[in-house]
């Protein structure tokens, strides 16, 4: 089994907030989170991003991706490539997320006005991504066992069981100090995520807008994630997804991050 794909994801996110009900629950705060970590996922897979930013007035800027992801021995890494617009043809990210808790994530990224990759430190990875409203550290996988996690109530959405769980920063590092997230009962995804930093403020909301199973496997197919603040936002839609094609280990390398797939 796996977790869940970044964009995907990143990772816990949305739906519809309607009223908030404090109902008690059999389930645990970390079994709901760990259930959403280790969600089935196949054993690789392939398809188109489209990444749209908008500002408060509207404007807005398209992006066009191309993202592999697929698992090996206890490592689930991500591979994604710009393709347009022409000012970020060619760069490239990479993702490696370890079973083991204590390992963080390592990330890469490659820019070709630099021609070189470059590894996201740990200072960095609070930076926004590609001027985004995801940040380097939403695009890779936190573990349950990280954060203290409780279920403050449970609300009824499109007739499925949704649990309302509060997680508190524990160990290892993280810009939020706290997140309510809102998980579906039985396919485990997590349809609406609330961030905020070590202050209690709110920073940014992620609500997932379409969710379905395709060949089994339950997926997210459009998110966006909202400034507080700005009401700057990102939208990302997956389209043309393909389940185990059998894509390689040497796929996900610095050398393919600065050629591209061939």
């Amino acid at each position: 089994m796996h977790r869940t794909t970044i964009f995907l994801n990143v990772t816990l996110l949305l739906t519809v907030v309607a009223g908030l009900g404090f109902a008690q629950t059999s389930r645990s705060g970390l079994e709901v989170m760990t259930n959403v970590f280790e969600r089935p996922q196949p054993d690789d897979m392939d398809g188109g991003l489209t990444m749209t930013l908008e500002n408060a007035r509207g404007n807005q800027r398209v992006r066009s991706v191309r993202q592999y992801v697929a698992r090996f021995d206890g490592v689930e890494k991500k591979l994604l490539f710009f393709t347009a617009p022409a000012d970020v043809r060619d760069t490239a990210f990479m993702n490696w997320t370890y079973d083991d808790p204590s390992t963080p994530d390592d990330q890469w990224i490659y820019l070709p006005a630099l021609r070189r990759v470059r590894r996201i430190s740990a200072e960095k990875k609070n930076d926004s991504f590609m001027g985004s409203d995801f940040t380097y550290e939403d695009l890779g996988e936190r573990h349950p066992e990280l954060d203290t996690h409780r279920v403050t109530g449970t609300e009824r959405i499109d007739g499925r069981t949704v649990y309302v769980v509060e997680s508190l920063l524990e160990h290892g590092t993280s810009a939020y100090g706290r997140t309510l997230s809102w998980v579906a009962d039985g396919i485990w995804i997590g349809l609406r995520r609330e961030f905020y930093d070590r202050s209690g403020n709110l920073l940014k909301t992620l609500e997932v807008e379409e969710y379905r199973e395709i060949d089994g496997f339950w997926t997210i197919s459009r998110m966006t994630m909202t400034n507080a603040h700005s009401g700057h936002s990102t939208t990302m839609e997956l389209t043309d997804l393909r389940f185990n094609t059998g894509i390689e280990e040497s796929t996900f390398t610095e050398r393919t991050m600065t050629r591209g797939i061939r």
